[in-house]
C-alpha cells in the first residue's frame, strides 16, 4: 500500500480536478483559471491520448523497439467501435454493448500487431521503425479509400445510434453514457448542489478505463514477462543467450501494446462519436505519442500521461477555445495599453501574433530543450533524482524530511 500511495494521490488529483476547476470558475479567480488551467474538455483528451502514449511506451520504452506505426492500432480500435455501433461489422449486431465492442476491437488490434510484428521483428533499429510506419501508411490509405466505411471515407465515419456507455453491459445503473453532447449529466449530486455536465461524466467514465488499463500494464511490466522485456531492451543478445525466445516475447509485447492502443482509440471514438483517417491512422498520431513520451519519460509507463498533460495544457493556455493567456491579456489590459507601440506593432497585434494559437511553435522549442537538457523526461529525471521509482522512493524521502 505504501508503494501505491503516489498512485492513489494522482488518481485523487484527477478525480477532484473537474470539481475544483468548476468551483474556481464561480469565483473571482475565474479569468486566471480559464487562462492557466486546462479545461475539462482538454483533460478528456489527456485521458485517451495518455493511454495511447502509454501503450506506445509499453513496447518502445520497455523493449527498445520504436513503433512508428502505432497509430494503426489506435485507428483499428476507433473504427471498429464506430462500425460495430452502426451494425457494419459482420457477426456483431448493432445493439451490442460498447464494452464488448471495445474488447473485440482491442483483440483485433492485438491480432493485427501479431501480423505486423511477425514481419517487422525480423529487423532492428531504424529499419523496424520504418517498416512499422510503412504498414500503418498502407492501412491509412486503405481506410481513406474504402467505401464500406462511409459514403465519404476520407472524412471518416460517425456513430448513428444512441450514446455508447462505459460500465457493466446490460446494467443501466452501472453504466454511464459518454459523449460531448449525448453523454449523461447529473444535477444536484447527492444533494450537495453540485452539477456534473456531460463532459465531466465522460471524463470520469473514460478515467475508469484508463486507470484499469494502466494498472494492467503495470502488473505485466512487474511480472517475469516484463523483466524479460527490459532484458531485451538492455541486451537482446544476452537475453537470447540465457535461453529466452526473444522473438516470441517481442511479438507478445507488441500484441499487448496494440491491444491497449486500440482501447485508447475505442474510448476516443465513444466520446467523439466519430472517427477520421487523419485523426486515427495518420502517422502524426504516433508522432504525438512519441513527443509526449519523450517529454514524460521513456520506459516509465506513467510518464507519457504527464507528457500528454503538459502538451495539452500548453495548447489550452495558448489557445482561445476555453480562455487562454491571449484572451486574459486582451480582456484584462486597458485599451491604451493594447494600442501601445511594441517593437513597431501594437501590443494587441503582438499578442495575437506571438501568443494566440502558437502552441505548436512553443511545443517544438520545448521539445528540443527536453531532448538536449532533460533527455530522460519529467518522470525519468525525477526517478534518477530519487534513485528509484517515485512510488517507492517518495514516501521514504518525505518520512526522512519529517524527522
Amino acid at each position: 500500500m505504501r508503494d501505491h500511495a503516489v498512485h492513489a494521490a494522482v488518481v485523487v488529483g484527477f478525480v477532484l480536478y473537474p470539481l475544483v476547476y468548476e468551483a474556481l470558475l464561480e469565483t473571482g479567480a475565474a479569468p486566471f483559471a480559464e487562462a492557466f488551467l486546462p479545461a475539462v474538455t482538454f483533460m478528456v483528451v489527456v485521458l485517451y491520448m495518455g493511454l495511447f502514449a502509454m501503450s506506445f511506451d509499453f513496447i518502445s520504452g520497455y523493449t527498445g523497439y520504436l513503433s512508428f506505426g502505432h497509430a494503426a492500432f489506435f485507428g483499428t480500435g476507433g473504427y471498429f467501435v464506430v462500425l460495430a455501433a452502426n451494425g457494419q461489422v459482420p457477426g456483431i449486431p448493432g445493439g451490442t454493448p460498447f464494452m464488448f465492442t471495445l474488447l473485440f476491437g482491442a483483440v483485433l488490434a492485438g491480432l493485427l500487431a501479431l501480423v505486423i510484428g511477425s514481419v517487422s521483428f525480423r529487423l532492428t533499429g531504424v529499419y523496424f521503425a520504418m517498416i512499422t510506419l510503412g504498414f500503418a501508411q498502407v492501412i491509412y490509405e486503405l481506410i481513406r479509400s474504402w467505401g464500406y466505411v462511409s459514403t465519404n471515407p476520407t472524412e471518416g465515419a460517425t456513430v448513428s445510434g444512441d450514446a455508447l456507455a462505459i460500465g457493466v453491459p446490460y446494467v443501466d445503473a452501472l453504466s454511464l453514457d459518454v459523449g460531448r453532447l449525448t453523454g449523461e449529466s447529473v444535477e444536484n449530486l447527492l444533494g450537495l448542489g453540485v452539477d456534473l455536465s456531460t463532459t465531466v461524466i465522460s471524463y470520469y467514465a473514460l478515467g475508469i478505463v484508463v486507470v484499469a488499463c494502466y494498472f494492467a500494464m503495470q502488473r505485466i511490466l512487474h511480472s517475469p514477462f516484463g523483466r524479460v522485456m527490459v532484458a531485451i531492451r538492455e541486451n537482446e543478445e544476452r537475453a537470447r543467450a540465457v535461453g529466452y525466445p526473444t522473438y516470441r516475447f517481442k511479438l507478445a509485447a507488441f500484441a499487448i501494446s496494440g491491444f491497449f492502443g486500440a482501447i485508447a482509440g475505442g474510448i476516443f471514438a465513444a466520446y467523439s462519436r466519430s472517427v477520421a483517417p487523419d485523426g486515427t491512422f495518420y502517422f502524426l498520431v504516433t508522432a504525438d505519442a512519441l513527443i509526449t513520451t519523450i517529454i514524460g519519460g521513456f520506459g516509465t509507463l506513467a510518464g507519457p500521461v504527464y507528457g500528454t498533460l503538459f502538451t495539452q495544457g500548453l495548447e489550452d493556455v495558448l489557445s482561445t477555445e476555453s480562455g487562454g493567456v491571449a484572451t486574459l491579456i486582451r480582456e484584462g489590459l486597458p485599451a491604451s495599453v493594447l494600442e501601445a507601440d511594441l517593437f513597431g506593432v501594437s501590443v494587441e497585434l503582438f499578442v495575437n501574433t506571438a501568443v494566440d494559437g502558437r502552441a505548436p511553435l512553443y511545443l517544438g522549442i520545448i521539445f528540443v530543450l527536453f531532448v538536449l537538457f532533460v533527455p530522460n523526461g519529467i518522470l525519468g529525471t525525477l526517478r534518477d533524482r530519487l534513485d528509484g521509482s517515485v512510488g517507492e522512493r517518495l514516501p521514504e524521502r518525505l518520512r526522512r524530511y519529517r524527522r
